[in-house]
């Protein structure tokens, strides 16, 4: 599952490097919660959430199967 998350990252990436962020991954528990550091301009901004919730959230939900949520680390 690790490597799928990974995969999947690296397809909503570059999404966020245009706005000068990153994500890494970081863990997955057994229960699917994927936990990411939001990187560069992400890890400061005031839409953090919801870039982590409507954007990296909803594409690993549809992209891996098992990912229940996705949390900052």
């Amino acid at each position: 599952m690790e490597t799928k998350i990974v995969q999947a990252l690296d397809k909503v990436r570059p999404m966020l490097q245009r706005d000068g962020g990153d994500v890494k991954f970081v863990s997955v528990d057994d229960a699917g919660v994927v936990k990411v550091e939001l990187q560069g301009a992400c890890a400061g901004c005031p839409g953090a959430t919801m870039t982590l919730k409507n954007l990296i959230e909803q594409f690993l939900l549809k992209e891996v199967d098992g990912v229940t949520s996705v949390e900052r680390a």
